[in-house]
Formats: C-alpha cells, sequence, structure tokens
C-alpha cells in the first residue's frame, strides 16, 4: 500500500510564513516518508495512512503560532504499491513531455 498526500501548513499571521513553514518541513525528517515541498504544499508518500497522519500532526504542531492552518489531501493507494512519481510519469507519457513549461 502507499499513501500519498498534499500537506500544507501554515500560520495565520502578518508577513512572511517562510520559517514556520520550515519548521514544519523540517520535523518530516523524524518519521519513515518521502516528501517534497513545492510552493502550494509538501507532497508526502508513506507506507501506511497511521505513519502519513503522524508525520502530519507532527508537522502542524511544529508551526509556532496562536493560529495555524493546516490542509491535508490524501489518496490512500490500498490496491496498490505505485508510487507518486509513476502518477507523474504518467501523465507526461501522454504529453510527450515533462509536466512543467520550460520556465522552470
Amino acid at each position: 500500500m502507499t499513501v500519498v498526500a498534499l500537506l500544507s501548513v501554515a500560520p495565520v499571521i502578518e508577513g512572511s510564513m517562510s520559517a514556520e513553514v520550515a519548521k514544519a518541513v523540517d520535523v518530516l525528517e523524524a518519521f519513515d516518508v518521502e516528501y517534497e515541498t513545492n510552493p502550494m504544499g509538501t507532497v508526502i508518500e508513506a507506507d501506511d495512512v497511521g505513519t502519513l497522519f503522524a508525520a502530519a500532526e507532527a508537522a502542524h504542531r511544529a508551526v509556532d503560532a496562536d493560529r495555524v492552518s493546516t490542509v491535508l489531501k490524501i489518496d490512500d493507494k490500498r490496491a496498490s504499491d505505485a508510487r507518486a512519481g509513476e502518477k507523474v510519469e504518467a501523465v507526461e507519457r501522454h504529453l510527450g513531455r515533462p509536466a512543467r513549461s520550460d520556465g522552470e
């Protein structure tokens, strides 16, 4: 089984959130997950949903603010061991090119 999620954790504050978001991303190192941060959140991949929820909770708790906004979108592939990168590769095969603009 593979569980893939998009996690967005941010303090509700004025100004830059990057230092607090970095804290949320940093705690993921303590878990048996793979992750990649992008401008809209962090994609997390785990072998089971319990590990994913524990990592997401730790990321949420790592943000030091009076108010924290967390969004978690989960794709729990219970009958498949396909990895997250395979989803992107499948789209790229249909496109016949990388799934991004040339302006990286």
